[in-house]
């Protein structure tokens, strides 16, 4: 077993460690995550070997890089004598010797830019090492880090001395860099509820999207996760009952969903859209999902509506009407009428699909939206045959959303189950529009 330092973003800290689990378990790698800390940035782990390092990071969206560890200290003079004093350190040394390599510099927690001479004084001081391979500052074969951190004076201020350092050979940068790609604002199609490209990711990590397999969002909207998957490498269907966003809000292909696609040349990965509604769904029964992603509507932008009339008596008898010779409801223009339905009856329904469609050990996960300032518990919808994995809780100020990730265990699992019951005593559409005052 070999010592790796995992340089973690200090964002979204309740999922940093689902994420880091689900990957983990992804690639079949057993790592101890006893030592966890959410409040700091680095964690030392026991890896087989580098390709699990490799592995372990490379898609992940909430860690940075990883890094052989070499020592740590809380300043210079005791970091060279950790780093001499580790048991493999000559075997280390030896086997980089000749190789080309550079120094890069990292920092947590302060502002302070080295200059070039602060930067050559401190590579100088590690001499020991006694590398005698090419200094190559574009492309060398090992890159070896120093990470300095830097203590909080107050909530504004931190201090201008380093308070510990680390020293590690890089292995494997992360997969963060792809925010930026898909960054929304560079996004040709979006609407006014596309999902943020970080989450996005992130959702897909936790949810274990995998290359070559079937990742399903039965709520599609403008396509934010079936982007994400795509991604990683998913062939990606979705669904949704409003039409115009799958099709667009202009006239030419560079205003609909495919066309995000073909911006990320990804359009191998795009299985389709459909209109439709999901609880009279229509894929076929032998359809195989291997992963269900999405964030049902919480009834914000319009309150929650399914096929189907409020008052059925008042359009008994009007699927007869006929249009030109031709049954309206058998026309393409036609708009089939919706009744109100409750987010509550919407998961369970969801939750009901996932058993029955995703293989076993396959993984749902949806975002769920709680109102913060209800002096109740929250109550997270469960069924028998799903394990709830991760409970993964965004704060907002009066309200937040969870992730919620459940793994399909199949009819012998029989855990709790909450279906048909109301888990919230108030409306979240209407507090979320009085401001959660009401």
């Amino acid at each position: 077993m070999t010592k790796y330092l995992l340089y973690m973003v200090q964002m979204h800290l309740n999922f940093r460690r689902a994420e880091l689990e689900s990957l983990a378990d992804l690639f079949n790698i057993k790592i101890n995550l006893d030592s966890y800390n959410e409040h700091s940035p680095f964690l030392i782990v026991d890896l087989d070997n580098e390709e699990q390092a490799k592995q372990l990071i490379q898609r992940s969206i909430l860690c940075k890089a990883i890094y052989e560890y070499w020592g740590y200290g809380q300043n210079y003079p005791t970091l060279h004598q950790n780093i001499q004093n580790e048991p493999n350190f000559v075997q280390r040394r030896d086997s980089n010797k000749f190789k080309s390599f550079k120094f890069d510099f990292e920092s947590f927690g302060g502002n302070h830019k080295k200059s070039l001479p602060e930067k050559i004084d401190t590579i100088n001081q590690f001499k020991y090492l006694d590398f005698q391979g090419e200094i190559k500052l574009k492309d060398p074969q090992e890159i070896f880090t120093i990470i300095e951190t830097y203590s909080m004076i107050d909530p504004q201020t931190s201090s201008n001395q380093t308070d510990g350092i680390y020293f590690g050979r890089l292995i494997q940068r992360s997969d963060r860099s792809s925010m930026d790609l898909y960054d929304l604002k560079k996004r040709p199609y979006k609407g006014t509820t596309s999902f943020e490209s970080e989450l996005s990711l992130i959702s897909c990590n936790i949810a274990q999207v995998k290359p070559g397999t079937i990742m399903y969002d039965p709520f599609a909207g403008t396509g934010s996760f079936l982007v994400a998957g795509a991604h990683f490498d998913a062939f990606v269907l979705g669904t949704d009952i409003d039409g115009r966003m799958i099709r667009g809000t202009g006239k030419g292909s560079e205003h609909n969903m495919v066309d995000n696609f073909r911006y990320y040349k990804t359009e191998s990965h795009f299985l389709d859209v459909m209109t439709m509604d999901f609880t009279h769904n229509s894929l076929r029964s032998n359809l195989p999902i291997d992963t269900i992603l999405c964030d049902p509507p919480y009834g914000i932008r319009e309150s929650i509506k399914v096929l189907g009339a409020k008052d059925p008596e008042r359009f008994e008898g009007k699927e007869n009407v006929v249009i030109d010779g031709e049954k309206a409801y058998l026309r393409k223009d036609y708009i089939p009428t919706k009744k109100p339905y409750s987010l509550d009856s919407l998961l369970d329904d969801l939750l009901k699909f996932a058993s029955e469609r995703l293989p076993i050990g396959g993984r749902l996960a949806f975002w769920m939206p709680t109102a913060n300032d209800e002096n109740v518990e929250t109550i997270i919808p469960l069924h028998k045959n799903l394990e709830l994995k991760y409970n993964c809780v965004q704060e907002f100020n009066k309200w937040s959303r969870r992730l919620l990730v459940y793994i399909n265990r199949g009819d012998k699992y029989n855990g709790p189950e909450n279906h048909g019951i109301k888990r919230s005593q108030t409306n979240f559409r209407d507090r979320y529009f009085t401001h959660f005052t009401k």
